[in-house]
């Protein structure tokens, strides 16, 4: 048989008439916007059973089966999907092209059929278990109602091995559910369920099949968020969570918003904001870029205004301009996110928001003066840098042009020069780092490890991490004595938290699903030292790292005040009180770091001598 396009297979989705092949089984009354009947599914007299014509989807508030005309014809005539797919076409009056044929069943199908009975399981849980009440109660202090909840497939995973013991009554087969990622194999073999006690988002794709799930954890001591493994049909920088559903409503508004997480998706979905989807816990990729670009000319950025938030703005922006997409920026209030917005104000409270989107590069420029990166040679210089890979990734060559006009009037540097330093990489380099924090300008604080800041940044921080590393039973030690904010490197400190979260995971795959991109090249970086360097003297190193990063603050204030004794214009009082001060931190650096420590960090390169 051959495949069906996947255009074709959303033409006919988004053309059927739901409420009347329904109709044909089911006495359909209309309420409000959608239509009411009895469930053909479970029995009964009760009006349970609604057509949501807007959606063109079914729900069951009992039974809680639902789907949409594809599932209808399948569940209520057996056909398989290819059947259904060109049954709905000739009710719709569209001609199917021939694709490409294809010999034999699709071997993904059972993983499609595993993902979807686990889906239902997982609802049923929420909603019946006592395993769920964790669940239960997170969402009513979301103020979402179990009835909304599952009806958007949303459902929990219980603690234990419930679940396996139900996929098996269910007859399904081991080796499938292992390799649809609802499964794990540990080390010494035995299998346990992916997801335990965790709030489930299911993962459809552009056919509206489920494919994967994200997991919120309800109880303390794993990852906060869980998705599924790489499968043959979850590919998690490939998909978005909601697109199957948004696509529609992204074609009509020739705009997409995207937010951050998953919950901020279902809030703004539940206040009618239907164009809007998010990527599945990690940066936003080329591949979800150019996916997007498939729908929509224009995407509107929403995700929170914090420091990460900027840098994962940043990165999502930049890319989409590689993909010819124009981008706005959103901004939040402070310390509100779309979920706790729309909660307390609907989307009256959103849509001023995003219709005061600023372009991408605006709002670059925008932060970057608010936090005087145009005052000063040197700071001018560094803001370039950060507004220069952006327009470097635009990949419309109109925009590109708008946007170096713009930078060359906010920085007087002429257009050719920016041209010439624009055409200096391939639009494919990595983003621009965010804006820096207010009170640091001249200092970058996000670098990917491989990419060495002087040793000062790095040595302590990256010798600390290769003794947790080595010997885990420092873990213990470090856990008390040795502050998150002690490390500036953020994918350093990505490694540390989660070493410090799960030490017993450290290196396995579980363990680097927990990290991002940069985390990732982090932990392969550090990995790679000992071959190149050999194994650290616990002892000595840990004591050494955690006293030099102790010490830094006091390190760069001697530094600073090093500087300015050079200052020429200085008063014979002023340069005194420095001399003193300089003094001062000495003493106090040299109270608490001891002399033979610091005399070989000097000679590293790690302690400014002066």
């Amino acid at each position: 048989m051959s495949m069906i396009p996947d255009e074709t297979v959303d033409q006919v989705r988004e053309s059927a008439d739901l409420v009347g092949l329904i109709g044909e089984a089911v006495e359909l009354k209309r309420t409000g916007s959608d239509y009411r009947g009895p469930c053909p599914f479970h029995g009964g007299t009760h009006r349970n059973f609604a057509v949501i014509p807007k959606k063109n989807r079914y729900y069951c508030f009992v039974c809680h089966a639902s789907g949409d005309v594809f599932s209808w014809l399948m569940k209520r005539f057996g056909m398989d999907y290819p059947t259904a797919v060109r049954e709905a076409a000739r009710r719709a009056g569209i001609v199917i092209p021939e694709g490409p044929s294809r010999s034999g069943p699709d071997p993904r199908e059972p993983l499609f059929e595993a993902v979807a009975v686990a889906q239902d399981w997982f609802t049923r849980q929420l909603l019946e278990s006592p395993e769920a009440a964790g669940a239960r109660e997170y969402l009513e202090g979301r103020e979402v109602s179990l009835e909304t909840a599952a009806q958007h497939g949303l459902g929990c995973a219980p603690p234990g091995r419930a679940f396996l013991t139900a996929m098996k009554e269910l007859g399904l087969d081991d080796k499938v559910l292992l390799e649809a990622g609802l499964t794990a194999a540990r080390d010494d073999g035995k299998v346990i369920p992916r997801f335990r006690s965790r709030l489930l988002f299911p993962i459809h794709d552009l056919r509206g099949r489920a494919a994967g799930f994200g997991g919120r954890l309800l109880v303390p001591g794993e990852p906060k968020y869980l998705n599924s493994p790489e499968t043959p049909i979850f590919h998690k920088g490939k998909q978005l969570y909601n697109l199957h559903q948004a696509k529609s409503a992204i074609r009509k508004e020739e705009s997409v918003v995207l937010v951050e997480g998953y919950f901020d998706v279902f809030r703004l979905v539940l206040a009618g904001i239907e164009h809007v989807v998010a990527p599945l816990g990690t940066s936003l990729t080329a591949e979800q870029a150019g996916l997007l670009r498939r729908f929509a000319p224009a995407a509107t950025l929403l995700y929170d205004s914090d420091q990460a938030g900027l840098r994962a703005t940043f990165r999502a922006g930049d890319e989409l301009l590689r993909h010819g997409v124009r981008v706005r920026v959103a901004t939040m209030p402070p310390g509100e996110d779309p979920d706790s917005l729309v909660r307390k104000g609907g989307a009256a409270a959103l849509q001023p928001i995003l219709a005061d989107g600023l372009d991408l590069l605006e709002r670059k420029i925008q932060l970057l003066e608010l936090r005087g990166w145009f005052e000063g040679v040197e700071h001018q210089r560094e803001a370039l840098d950060r507004l220069l890979p952006t327009i470097r990734a635009t990949a419309d060559p109109i925009t590109r042009d708008l946007y170096l006009k713009a930078v060359s009037e906010r920085t007087g540097v002429s257009r050719e020069v920016l041209r010439e330093q624009a055409a200096a990489r391939p639009a494919a380099a990595p983003a621009a780092p965010p804006p820096p924090d207010p009170a640091a300008p001249g200092r970058t604080r996000t670098v990917r490890p491989v990419r060495r800041r002087r040793s000062e940044d790095l040595g302590a921080e990256r010798d600390l991490l290769r003794v947790l590393i080595k010997e885990p039973a420092w873990l213990a030690r470090a856990a008390t004595e040795v502050p998150v904010e002690w490390f500036e490197t953020s994918a350093l400190r990505e490694v540390y938290e989660a070493l410090r979260r799960s030490p017993e995971n450290a290196g396995s795959g579980i363990f680097l699903e927990q990290l991002s991109p940069e985390g990732r090249r982090a932990w392969t970086w550090l990995g790679g030292l000992e071959s190149k360097y050999g194994a650290p003297d616990a002892d000595r190193t840990y004591v050494d790292a955690c006293r030099a990063l102790e010490v830094r603050p006091l390190r760069r204030a001697l530094a600073a005040l090093s500087r300015k004794t050079h200052d020429v214009e200085l008063t014979g009082e002023e340069y005194d009180t420095l001399i003193r001060e300089r003094q001062r931190l000495t003493r106090e650096i040299f109270s608490r770091y001891p002399e033979e420590i610091l005399k070989r960090r000097m000679r590293r390169g790690d302690v400014d001598a002066r």
